[in-house]
């Protein structure tokens, strides 16, 4: 019952976020219109909570490691649940982008704590199916965030959105008080390495940040001047004691430093794929955001079934084998968008939705369970948050890629009628640059597949 009870209200949490990230995306054009927000200011609304969320990640797993990852996961839900709320009671895009932020410091707390407690409740022969569930339960969020959230905001408006996610968010806080029983406190009485944490923090920005402008010049010099202090990062905490990442897990573990490289590769060249089809079914198509939603649901909900599937398989086959097919599956279908039209048949953009839904389905959960098992009990926190910076890094990476081709095409204006065949040619762009992506990290996942990693 121990075991259950963690996993449901771990799921809650991880319900949550990937539920506020794909809905806002069919309430986009409505923000849009409220305070009369460009096309680029409209991709601050996520890249404020991608930064936010990324650089307080490996801080937050180490806080947790130290005083309890109960209190830190518990504290997480909590601010998310907060700032998500004032979301929807913000005046100003400036104030709605500043409370994503936000939220962002929250979801840090929850993604740094969320994997480490359910791999240390669950022993390896059962870790790869909770793994499994939970990505399973992120799905789902993904498949009913595009519908509840175009059924919400077509009837009433966009600002239910964040309502309704704050106040579910405050009940899995309660819950999570009473399901959760135990601290897993692995570095108790150990300090807390805060200069390691502002070097983290800086180049992570920088990285981040030059992702999101560009291809503006500022950009290259941010993305520059985050790999300097990246560099400096690994010197300082090889030195270091009591660092707040230790950063020697990655020698000597190639399995676990090429499964989170394939992690930035999948998620760099998959994440920007929902924001831009929203964009595409509701300003080249004409359809309203219940009716996209509903469209974009069915990759969501294969993902969802599938990923169950793949999680019992992680325990029994080789993961590694079962990750890489999937990112071959997701190559096919970026492929496919690369020649979407305004008049292509809606059949093919389902098959195409399917095909990314298989793929990415086959490869979330083996690979969280291969980075799971691949360290020691005391770096679970640092493996999981690993994970997440990872994931978080990749789909900035990725909506950086989106705002660059939207700049380069269409520049930083309003979306109008006569701007769709240069809107066009920024899906295009995109669809390219991610397809090439994915197809080379495709082939870096094949050098793991060798020895089961399990």
């Amino acid at each position: 019952m121990h075991k259950k009870s963690a996993l449901a209200f771990i799921c809650f949490a991880s319900f949550l976020v990937p539920f506020m990230g794909s809905s806002i995306n069919l309430s986009l054009p409505q923000i849009s219109d409220a305070f009369s927000m460009k096309a680029v200011s409209l991709t601050w609304i996520a890249t404020a909570y991608l930064i936010a969320t990324a650089i307080f990640q490996v801080p937050f797993a180490r806080l947790g490691d130290m005083v309890g990852r109960k209190k830190v996961f518990i504290s997480g839900i909590a601010i998310f649940s907060l700032f998500t709320f004032l979301c929807g009671l913000a005046p100003s895009g400036s104030l709605l982008i500043v409370f994503r932020g936000l939220s962002g410091l929250g979801c840090a707390m929850i993604f740094g704590t969320g994997m480490a407690i359910l791999t240390s409740v669950f022993p390896p022969q059962e870790r790869g199916k909770a793994i499994g569930i939970n990505t399973a339960v992120v799905y789902l969020a993904l498949a009913s965030g595009p519908f509840a959230g175009g059924l919400l905001t077509h009837y009433w408006g966009w600002k239910s959105l964040f309502f309704l996610t704050g106040a579910f968010g405050f009940l899995v806080v309660a819950g999570s008080f009473f399901a959760l029983r135990g601290e897993w406190v692995e570095s108790k009485g150990e300090k807390f390495d805060l200069a390691g944490s502002a070097i983290y923090a800086a180049g992570l920005f920088g990285l981040i940040f030059g992702f999101s402008r560009l291809p503006q010049t500022i950009s290259f010099v941010c993305i520059a001047l985050g790999i300097i202090a990246f560099i400096f990062f690994v010197l300082y905490e090889l030195r270091v004691r009591q660092p707040v990442f230790n950063v020697r897990i990655f020698s000597g573990n190639r399995v676990f430093g090429l499964s989170n490289l394939s992690s930035l590769i999948n998620y760099a060249c998959t994440y920007a794929v929902a924001y831009m089809m929203s964009l595409y079914l509701q300003y080249i198509r004409g359809f309203n955001a219940q009716h996209a939603g509903m469209i974009l649901i069915v990759q969501a909900v294969v993902q969802c079934l599938v990923s169950l599937c793949a999680g019992k398989w992680s325990d029994r086959l080789n993961p590694a084998a079962i990750a890489t097919a999937g990112m071959g599956v997701i190559v096919c279908g970026l492929c496919g968008l690369i020649f979407l039209s305004p008049d292509t048949p809606m059949a093919v953009i389902l098959v195409l939705l399917i095909l990314l839904g298989i793929g990415f389905g086959l490869f979330s959960s083996p690979n969280a369970s291969i980075i799971m098992n691949s360290v020691e009990k005391k770096f679970y926190g640092q493996a999981s948050a690993t994970m997440g910076t990872m994931r978080l890094v990749g789909q900035s990476f990725s909506m950086g890629i989106a705002v660059m081709a939207t700049s380069l095409h269409m520049g930083n204006r309003l979306i109008v009628p006569e701007l769709y065949p240069q809107l066009m040619r920024s899906f295009h762009t995109t669809f390219v640059i991610c397809a090439v992506l994915c197809a080379i990290g495709t082939y870096t996942s094949t050098f793991r597949v060798k020895k089961n990693p399990a």
